[in-house]
């Protein structure tokens, strides 16, 4: 989906730091480490280093521990809305989900993967966007979803 810009020489990248300045999620629901790259508006390539300290892990599952797949879902979309909400128009504001189509689980998520989380806008009108999403391990498909957002 997102291959081609992923080669660009000059990436706009952000921090967890950065990304606190977009987004309103913190700890233990902010599910995005690092904006690799971005265009506001557009696109966005984000990461989330999955870790065996995460807390969901403690009830999903004891022993057998496996990423939930609407928090990818969820990391899916605080990429977006680092597109999204990089615009100048929508600083201050925040994204809210207007609806998931086609989800698809292909690969289960486990502590020590990391997940490249790519979303690229497809159609918006006024403040309601529609992105493609998907999210990979080691370069292969885990999830994927097309995210329907609205922005306030």
């Amino acid at each position: 989906m997102l291959e081609e810009v992923m080669d660009r020489e000059n990436k706009n990248t952000l921090s967890a730091e950065e990304i606190e300045g977009i987004l309103p999620h913190r700890y233990p629901f902010a599910l995005v480490d690092r904006i690799l790259d971005y265009e506001p508006g557009t696109w966005a390539v984000g990461r989330k280093c999955v870790s065996m300290d995460e807390p969901f892990f403690q009830g999903h599952f004891p022993g057998k521990p496996i990423m939930p797949g609407v928090l990818i879902i969820e990391a899916l979309a605080q990429t977006g809305a680092v597109a999204a909400l990089s615009l100048p128009e929508n600083k201050g504001k925040i994204a809210l989900f207007g609806g998931i189509k086609n989800a698809r689980f292909k690969k289960q998520v486990v502590p020590g993967d990391v997940l490249e989380l790519r979303v690229k806008m497809i159609r918006s009108k006024g403040l309601v966007g529609v992105a493609e999403a998907e999210a990979l391990v080691e370069g292969k498909v885990a999830t994927r979803a097309e995210i329907t957002f609205s922005v306030i």
